[in-house]
């Protein structure tokens, strides 16, 4: 008797029927509401110019080893002067960029390194 259910459950799971598959029905929506109540942020602020400096750092920092990614994908070869020029510029623009870190407008009196220690209780 045990064997007979056990062959029927088999026979019922490999059948060759195919199952129905339907679609979740979409949530419903919410009622829209009124404009008001959302809030639009204002645009935000201008970018800050930077100086040719800074501007040359960053190029140093990624176009050194850009070179030598694009130099390497090409199947160029590099020549050992030019792979110490793009490691050297790399090097040189970290350094200016770490350099120039407080050079910023915000880092005078007020700002978040004035060497004041905040409210005394």
């Amino acid at each position: 008797m045990i064997q007979g259910a056990r062959r029927e459950r088999r026979a019922g799971a490999h059948s060759t029927k195919a199952r129905k598959i339907r679609a979740r029905k979409a949530p419903a929506q919410p009622a829209p509401e009124d404009d008001e109540e959302h809030f639009i942020p204002p645009p935000p602020p201008p970018l800050p110019k930077l100086d040719p400096i800074t501007k040359g750092a960053w190029a140093a920092l990624f176009g050194g080893p850009g070179y030598l990614i694009v130099a390497t994908a090409a199947g160029w070869s590099v020549p050992g002067i030019a792979a110490f020029c793009a490691v050297a510029a790399f090097v040189t623009g970290f350094a200016i960029l770490v350099l120039h870190m407080n050079d910023s407008p915000g880092s005078g009196p007020g700002g978040p390194d004035d060497g004041d220690d905040g409210a005394v209780v």
